[in-house]
């Protein structure tokens, strides 16, 4: 599995926009800054998922995250790769027994599947201009109830990955 977090706000996420030759696009934004935190973990083989939003990105948070995460896993064991944030390897931070972290090399986020969920996921909020959080999270939580496994194994899924995984017997 293959954990990450990633933050969703209010300001707008601008993208391409699609208009006639000729006919110069115009996307309007906003420039608020109220944000919150999208903590997530996907399984690139089965498309399996969690996801929870967080006010904060701590080491808090995470712990809470970690196990939310576990009591859904129940009594499954899983291997999930983390960046090195800092809470990530926070002293007080208690990995729960059916959590078994691995850590990818720092400053390497192309080595992590999820975050090309991340681009997808915020590509299906691009130009939405949302007066609350509120809103926000209701377009989130729509986005996110549309999008199957077979969605998520297929954005997740680099043969590279999944290769070195099936050699280390992971």
């Amino acid at each position: 599995m293959c954990q990450d977090e990633t933050r969703l706000g209010l300001k707008t996420i601008a993208g391409r926009l699609i208009t006639a030759k000729g006919v110069k696009p115009v996307g309007l934004s906003q420039w608020q800054r109220e944000n919150f935190y999208l903590y997530g973990v996907v399984e690139p083989l089965s498309g399996y998922s969690f996801f929870y939003e967080f006010p904060y990105l701590n080491s808090d948070c995470f712990q809470n995250f970690l196990e939310l995460l576990s009591a859904d896993l129940g009594d499954d064991i899983a291997v999930i790769q983390f960046d090195q944030g800092s809470f990530h390897k926070a002293k007080a931070l208690d990995y729960p027994d059916n959590i078994i972290p691995i850590f990818q090399p720092p400053h390497s986020p192309q080595l992590n599947p999820i975050e090309r969920f991340w681009e997808f996921l915020k590509s299906q909020l691009q130009w939405e201009n949302c007066q609350t959080l509120t809103q926000l999270q209701q377009k989130l939580t729509d986005v996110l109830k549309a999008i199957t496994p077979s969605m998520i194994s297929s954005l997740t899924s680099y043969d590279f990955i999944l290769e070195a995984l099936f050699s280390a017997a992971l």
